[in-house]
């Protein structure tokens, strides 16, 4: 199964007076995951959604196991855990680089849809984005 690390140093801006990152900054991450993620496939977000596919979030989840602080490089693992019809899942690793310290993990659901927010299924709306997101996904 394909996966893909992005790897960022956390910034002041994300952290609590305890120097600990604040909790829905790992969904920002998350965000950064799954761009980066298309960007190693030769195939933006930006692309996508120019071609009349966005994908919102219809479900997210994040398990918080050890703190993240500031000034830690961390690496975003990111792979398709789920990938049929209108939807895809992404799953997350939120890993301190220095000490492959599993930090979080996560998941978020997403929908292709149109511009209007109406479901598509990308295999017969987009045939290209299909085949790369398959080859990526192995059971």
């Amino acid at each position: 199964m394909y996966s893909n690390d992005a790897i960022i140093r956390v910034r002041y801006g994300e952290t609590d007076q305890m120097g600990v990152v604040y909790h829905a900054n790992y969904y920002t991450w998350f965000e950064v995951g799954r761009s980066e993620f298309f960007n190693s496939l030769g195939y933006t977000y930006k692309k996508l959604e120019q071609e009349g596919i966005i994908l919102p979030v219809i479900e997210s989840f994040c398990q918080y196991i050890k703190p993240a602080k500031y000034y830690d490089e961390v690496i975003i693992r990111t792979k398709i855990s789920y990938l049929k019809g209108v939807r895809i899942a992404f799953s997350y690793e939120i890993i301190r680089k220095n000490d492959n310290v599993l930090l979080a993990r996560g998941k978020t659901v997403h929908a292709f849809v149109d511009k209007n927010l109406k479901p598509v299924k990308i295999k017969k709306a987009n045939e290209k984005v299909w085949t790369l997101l398959k080859n990526c996904y192995q059971k």
